[in-house]
């Protein structure tokens, strides 16, 4: 390593740990401001540890790391130290942070109206919340929706930082490796059994549900926070104007591409393909623009999740 890139490097990393304790910090409000005082369980860790909190009242910190900790010993005997220092880190911070909170706010649903909610009692009767007027007085499904968005942030910027989020996702890399199912669909399995232990739980079938729609909100924000509000589309277009679409790419759109060669299945002619990958307003551009320089081409335009590469994201590094 040369030194002129030795402060970029702490820079980077300086950064990445300040995303990672932001994103920890805004996982334990989530989880102790919104999302247990309303019986939701939307997987993982935390989300078991809600439950159990609620039956067998103790700190949801306390039920949470005594989770946590062996699944990495477990996840890291069985699948190899592939889970890295931030991990770790990003474990140790949303405890620390998930205590504070608990010691500070306890378990009391959040109302921005100049008062706090007293602390809930039994059953659902936690969110019968009058309502007093004031800006933030959450139903069930306000609550749900602003759950779901700080959890997204919080596990984004996680991500971000290169961390990952350990906890139940262990559990399934596990069954990935001696089952083969996809790691997706266990995910999904481990989440979902997590989310209707609230149903066993408590008896309300709200509340899987609502915990469901934070997963889903979650996920989006996720994937906002990880790849950027950028909307990328791959363009693969059949024409016989090749070189007239190829000279519109490079001097009018300022961007590149790669022509292939193809065999028409129909009847098994020669044809030129290009393939270019642009956002959506220049994908807008070449649409209008081929219908004037080839009326009769042929075109199939997917979305782009992730792009690496020159002219893109940079390609990560080890």
């Amino acid at each position: 390593m040369t030194e002129t890139a030795t402060p970029k490097n702490l820079k980077k990393e300086v950064y990445a740990y300040l995303l990672l304790t932001l994103g920890s910090a805004l996982f334990a409000i989530g989880d102790v401001m919104f999302v247990n005082p309303y019986l939701m369980a939307p997987g993982g860790t935390y989300g078991l540890s809600n439950v159990f909190n609620t039956l067998w009242p103790w700190k949801i910190s306390f039920y949470a790391i005594c989770m946590d900790i062996p699944l990495l010993l477990i996840g890291t005997w069985i699948l190899g130290p592939k889970f890295g220092v931030k991990t770790i880190v990003s474990t140790a911070l949303i405890f620390f942070f998930t205590y504070l909170l608990e010691i500070w706010w306890g378990y009391n649903p959040v109302i921005l109206d100049g008062s706090v909610a007293s602390a809930p009692v039994e059953g659902l009767s936690m969110v019968q919340i009058p309502h007093d007027g004031g800006w933030f007085v959450p139903d069930y499904f306000l609550n749900t929706v602003v759950a779901g968005l700080i959890y997204g942030l919080a596990i984004g910027l996680i991500f971000r930082s290169g961390a990952t989020s350990g906890g139940s996702d262990i559990i399934s890399m596990i069954l990935h490796k001696y089952t083969k199912i996809s790691l997706g669909t266990l995910v999904m399995i481990v989440d979902g059994i997590i989310t209707l232990s609230t149903l066993v739980a408590f008896g309300d079938i709200r509340l899987p549900i609502y915990s469901v729609i934070i997963i889903y909100i979650e996920g989006k924000v996720i994937d906002l926070v990880v790849d950027g509000m950028k909307s990328y589309k791959t363009m693969f277009i059949v024409t016989d104007e090749i070189e007239a679409v190829r000279n519109y790419i490079i001097n009018d759109l300022k961007r590149g591409g790669t022509c292939l060669t193809g065999t028409g299945l129909y009847q098994g002619n020669e044809r030129k393909m290009l393939y270019v990958t642009l956002d959506r307003a220049d994908m807008v551009k070449l649409k209008s623009s081929l219908h004037r320089i080839d009326p009769k081409a042929f075109v199939n335009i997917m979305d782009s999740s992730e792009i690496l590469g020159t002219g893109f994201r940079a390609l990560p590094k080890e």
